[in-house]
């Protein structure tokens, strides 16, 4: 078979093979699209102003978020818009002054009321304190905001209402409330302009709820709403497209170990069973603890002492004496090898003469006594003591 035949049969092959697959996967198969709400990333997961701040930049404004009021980095300028969704309780005393004087150049300032788990009796700041602005006896209900697309609207559920008596130098010069307060006003100081709300949560570019069982119907809250987006536009008329918006969104962005918490979990938590799998391999014993070995009590003298004593008990007193007088002899051919030569009388003779003692007194020491005579027995090994030591 040539190459080119072997070429076009393998072809052939193929296709018989591949083209019934094809037609069954095109017709058990079908092309569907799937959209993911993914959470946010970057800034837009720790900043709530963010969508706000994209949305002026792409209308063309000079926009700026800080999680912090900073007057000495900002150089606010006369047609400036300053949103403060920080709380102005956290707002020292000297930069509430500076804001106003500002104000009064042309500036406009948006800040919102207390929150209202702060209490009763916490204080409000002295912002608020220099507006006339009085939350104490007020509490946060929610102000039905009706727009033709949306009949049943509401707005500043998360706030405090307020009541207003402006200082000399500020006026009313538009209120929004009831008889439960005012969810909002517009005070005017010098040339600029001051409004005060009960909540900003309308502000917000993230949901304050992903409870809602269709991912689409979370996204409601926020700018997302058309209400929102034009009660935003609403409130940042005065100075809007005129010079520098500044967002304060009053939050700071997650420290690192909160990202390697939270983010990195898929790579520290194997990293942390691997450590303790490591550890408990290593480990000689991980149940109870075991009782020390018991240690040796007895000295070398307490031994010797028993084994003669268990000698003893059996009969075997001669074996006691035999070892007594073979290290008597051992010493006696080391010092008197003449007299440890000899045997019989001769030797006892011998010895007595060396140590200076009576015939018989050596003779009893070296005759071996009986097995059951435990008196002679201890006598004999006492002389034969006796004798190793003087020689």
């Amino acid at each position: 078979m040539s190459a080119r035949l072997r070429w076009l049969l393998v072809l052939g092959v193929l296709l018989a093979i591949g083209v019934p697959l094809s037609i069954v996967f095109l017709r058990t198969h079908e092309k569907v699209t799937h959209t993911e709400h993914l959470p946010p990333q970057g800034e837009a997961s720790y900043n709530p102003l963010y969508v706000l701040g994209q949305a002026l930049r792409a209308d063309g404004l000079t926009t700026h978020s800080s999680p912090r009021i900073d007057l000495p980095r900002m150089q606010l300028a006369p047609a400036d818009t300053v949103l403060l969704l920080q709380d102005s309780v956290d707002v020292p005393a000297p930069t509430a002054q500076a804001l106003l004087a500002w104000v009064e150049r042309g500036g406009h300032l948006l800040l919102r009321t207390s929150v209202p788990y702060r209490g009763e009796d916490a204080a409000q700041g002295p912002l608020l304190d220099a507006l006339g602005v009085d939350t104490e006896y007020y509490e946060g209900v929610c102000k039905p905001f009706h727009v033709a697309d949306d009949p049943g609207h509401s707005e500043f559920c998360a706030g405090l209402r307020f009541g207003i008596d402006p200082p000399q130098g500020i006026r009313v010069e538009r209120e929004w409330g009831d008889d439960d307060g005012l969810v909002f006003v517009r005070l005017r100081k010098g040339a600029g302009t001051i409004d005060v709300l009960s909540d900003m949560e309308f502000l917000k570019g993230t949901p304050r709820s992903f409870t809602a069982d269709d991912p689409k119907d979370s996204l409601a809250d926020g700018l997302h709403d058309t209400a929102h987006r034009d009660l935003t536009r609403y409130l940042l008329e005065p100075n809007y497209g005129k010079g520098t918006v500044w967002l304060i969104y009053g939050s700071r962005p997650p420290t690192l170990w909160s990202r390697i918490f939270y983010q990195g979990w898929p790579v520290w938590v194997p990293l942390l069973l691997a450590l303790l799998g490591w550890l408990w391999q290593r480990a000689q014993r991980l149940g109870s603890e075991l009782p020390a070995p018991a240690t040796e009590r007895r000295s070398l003298l307490e031994h010797v002492r028993g084994s003669g004593e268990h000698l003893l008990r059996y009969g075997k007193a001669p074996l006691l004496y035999d070892a007594v007088r073979r290290a008597f002899l051992a010493r006696l051919r080391r010092r008197a090898p003449t007299a440890a030569a000899l045997s019989g009388d001769a030797q006892v003779h011998a010895i007595a003469t060396l140590l200076q003692w009576p015939y018989t007194r050596v003779q009893t020491a070296l005759q071996v006594p009986a097995s059951k005579d435990v008196a002679a027995l201890r006598d004999r090994i006492r002389l034969l003591i006796q004798m190793r030591n003087l020689l």
